[in-house]
């Protein structure tokens, strides 16, 4: 394949349109973006790239604003292919203001194949057709105009080469009998990129350090980060500008009745105390004052033996599927979701076992082994 490609820039509506109506009956088409983010929440689009094996078209955000034809292409027909998505995603939802579908990850495409599950771009494109891309732009600032040369084509560069890596992995998934893997992940990809209030609660549980805390603790917590996610979004701001987790962490801790005693959470700037701390007070009385019966449950110590054997079990159950597989075992399961097995079992809930194809190989397997180690 050539590394000089046709390159098109589009910074009208009218430039937008005519490339959507090019492109309108391809059957898969490679999507790419170029976004800036370190001073914001939400990502500011900066470059938006796609390709049906023609010309690559980069369509300027800052000129031009989504069109509908070029809306309906993300969301309706031609398969859309995007490498390592979940940024991307993010991006085109908030300059789309719409969904991408139907989708195809090619990182996840090539997790399923038992190589490297996060291999990037330039490595997943020599694998596939031994070709070395230029890596001179990858810090490169993409708001500035007009782009170089050297940006436009590492930009195109970024979709040309999808189609014929995406020609390649088909093929071997459907070899391997594991397409049916990739449409179940990427329609559970596509269903992330759609963020609801629901998502931003359940932030709390990402922290590796909840079985530390009290259920109450981890109710204030579980408040405190809620309450983190929708301002940072409203005010347009990065988390970590606003409030870290570890801040808000210390809060759930002390559970500070007053000023006073928020000020000595390790961390906490005078200025978010001015800003939002009877905000943050009122959260905390708020988790003083719910029902014992509505509290989150305790958490088991990962550090317990019982703990431990249990993970190790859960453990060997996914290695040996993986080996057989030839997948790595983080693929199969990742150790949050084992954690959350174990601790459901030592709490005497439900187990949440995988579902879907993860589910068939899996779920047997594992509650097999917990009911061993059980009867031990």
């Amino acid at each position: 394949m050539s590394l000089t490609p046709d390159i098109r820039w589009i910074d009208t509506p009218e430039a937008l349109d005519a490339a959507c109506a090019e492109v309108a009956d391809a059957a898969v088409i490679a999507l790419d973006t170029e976004f800036f983010r370190e001073k914001t929440f939400h990502p500011v689009p900066a470059l938006i790239q796609f390709s049906a094996g023609g010309p690559a078209w980069l369509v300027d955000p800052l000129a031009v604003e989504c069109t509908d034809a070029f809306r309906r292409l993300l969301g309706e027909g031609p398969l859309k292919l995007l490498h390592a998505s979940s940024e991307d995603l993010e991006v085109l939802a908030h300059w789309a203001d719409g969904p991408v579908a139907p989708l195809v990850d090619t990182q996840i495409a090539q997790s399923l194949l038992g190589e490297d599950a996060a291999m990037g771009y330039q490595r997943l494109v020599q694998y596939w057709t031994g070709e070395t891309l230029p890596k001179d732009e990858t810090r490169s600032d993409w708001l500035v105009r007009p782009l170089s040369d050297s940006q436009c084509l590492y930009a195109a560069l970024d979709v040309v080469f999808l189609l014929k890596v995406w020609e390649c992995q088909r093929e071997a998934l459907e070899r391997l009998g594991r397409m049916a893997w990739l449409e179940e992940d990427c329609g559970e990809l596509v269903a992330q990129a759609l963020r609801s209030n629901e998502t931003d609660g359940q932030w709390y549980r990402r922290h590796r350090q909840l079985w530390r805390l009290s259920p109450r603790q981890t109710e204030a917590y579980r408040l405190l980060t809620t309450w983190r996610e929708g301002e940072a979004r409203r005010r347009n701001l990065p988390r970590g500008w606003l409030v870290s987790d570890r801040v808000l962490f210390g809060i759930a801790e002390r559970m500070p009745e007053n000023r006073f005693l928020l000020a000595e959470v390790d961390e906490i700037k005078p200025s978010l105390i001015k800003r939002d701390g009877d905000t943050l007070l009122a959260m905390v009385k708020q988790a003083k004052q719910v029902e014992e019966s509505s509290l989150p449950p305790v958490l088991s110590s990962p550090m317990e033996p019982a703990f431990k054997r249990r993970l190790k079990a859960l453990k060997r159950v996914v290695n040996e599927v993986a080996e057989r597989l030839g997948l790595a075992p983080e693929v199969l399961l990742r150790r949050r979701d084992l954690e959350a097995l174990v601790a459901a079992d030592l709490e005497g809930e439900s187990l949440p076992l995988p579902t879907g194809w993860r589910g068939d190989l899996l779920s047997t397997g594992l509650a097999t082994a917990l009911s061993e180690v059980n009867a031990e």
